[in-house]
């Protein structure tokens, strides 16, 4: 928004004048508010014209004076440009400070002050917008990112006004060479910078420059893997006489058939299993990861899973559905249940939600944006990531593509 402003250059007579030249002064004045600077110069109150705010006359002292003057009041324009520029609150007392060059020293914003700032902010934040293993990540990014900063330029933090390509492209270079850290990790943690410069730097206009416009990770996206249907009912009928295994493998395999992360079946209550519009079971519950609405209709494995738990300890109180572990001993025994049944990939837990997306619903036709309304994405291209097309899908897809081709 401009704000307008007025100059004016006046004598102000000194306590006691009687006679003689009197100082020169100049007077900022916006909305009202008037802030004055002396010019150093004098002139002679019979030689002063108030209505041009100059000395009057040809003598060549004067057109020195006069010249002066325009300069100052060319300083002032351009100091309100600068003010402009800077998006600064505009005033008087501002543009003369501007002016003048009295302005208050401003600490330069550091980067590692910033990062800490954003994580003491996350911490508070914890079981209201944020878990635990998000705040764990940016730490450890802090951390690399101290580490990176003391290497290059043997110091402990840089200014923000240090951030550009170069900066990003030797942090990414850092992480892979020095600390041997794989791509999709390195992506993770360039995202975690990109946050912090974002939000601290750039909406706050701390910075008028993006340093990560140039930047590309060029990261591909690791394919997700799954379990077949037959590796999947393979683990439904595989009969385990452990009952820590035997619970786990339940577990597993309802969200292999709901398509619920461990976050979400460990949090998940009795009450948000209710009757859906077709008068059937159904899942409706709130991921923990990014607050969306989740809605599956249950399917029979996982009705038949709850069934058998609800008058399991702790769900013979009503509340919890499932009792699960924690998730280090659930992907441990699944380790246990992989070899048991045979089964070559590395079995994490993580695993039944991409089955779920792919084998079970994809493989049968459910269209992909009711898979992502299942599994409560807010984004189509991150179901995409979830649910490759497997190749039974897409046999079933060009079946009669490859009948009207064939040879008779």
């Amino acid at each position: 928004m401009e704000t307008n402003y007025s100059v004016l250059f006046y004598l102000k007579k000194p306590k006691g004048w009687t006679k003689g030249p009197a100082p020169i002064y100049m007077r900022i004045t916006i909305n009202g508010e008037g802030k004055e600077v002396s010019t150093g110069r004098k002139c002679e109150p019979g030689r002063w014209c108030s209505q041009s705010n100059r000395e009057k006359g040809s003598k060549e002292s004067t057109k020195l004076l006069n010249i002066y003057l325009d300069e100052w009041e060319k300083k002032v324009e351009e100091a309100h440009t600068l003010l402009t520029k800077e998006r600064k609150e505009i005033t008087a007392f501002t543009l003369k400070q501007k002016f003048t060059g009295n302005e208050p020293k401003v600490k330069v914003p550091m980067l590692m002050e910033l990062f800490s700032l954003h994580n003491k902010q996350m911490e508070e934040l914890l079981g209201i917008e944020f878990e635990e293993n998000t705040l764990k990540g940016y730490k450890t990014t802090h951390n690399h990112l101290t580490a990176f900063i003391n290497a290059r330029y043997s110091t402990e933090d840089v200014t923000i006004h240090q951030l550009d390509f170069n900066f990003i492209n030797g942090f990414s270079h850092y992480l892979k060479t020095v600390l041997r850290i794989g791509q999709i990790s390195v992506a993770k943690y360039i995202k975690h910078l990109k946050k912090i410069v974002n939000n601290f730097c750039i909406k706050t206009r701390l910075l008028d420059h993006n340093p990560f416009v140039e930047y590309k990770n060029g990261v591909k996206p690791k394919e997700r893997q799954c379990l077949t249907q037959e590796e999947l009912d393979h683990m439904v009928r595989k009969v385990i006489t452990i009952p820590r295994l035997d619970q786990v493998r339940d577990i597993f395999i309802f969200c292999c058939y709901t398509g619920l992360s461990y976050a979400d079946v460990k949090k998940l209550r009795q009450s948000e299993i209710v009757k859906g519009v077709d008068g059937k079971q159904w899942i409706l519950t709130t991921r923990k990861k990014n607050g969306s609405s989740s809605r599956v209709p249950l399917l029979e494995p996982a009705i038949a899973i709850i069934e058998k738990y609800r008058n399991y300890p702790p769900c013979a109180n009503g509340f919890l559905v499932l009792p699960v572990l924690s998730n280090q001993k659930m992907n441990a025994y699944l380790k246990e249940i992989a070899d048991l049944c045979e089964i070559a990939i590395v079995l994490t837990f993580h695993i039944a939600r991409h089955t779920f997306a792919t084998t079970v619903m994809l493989s049968n036709g459910v269209p992909i944006e009711t898979v992502g309304k299942m599994l409560g994405h807010s984004l189509l291209t991150t179901t995409q990531h979830y649910a490759k097309i497997v190749d039974v899908k897409v046999s079933l897809d060009t079946a009669a593509v490859r009948e009207k081709y064939a040879i008779t």
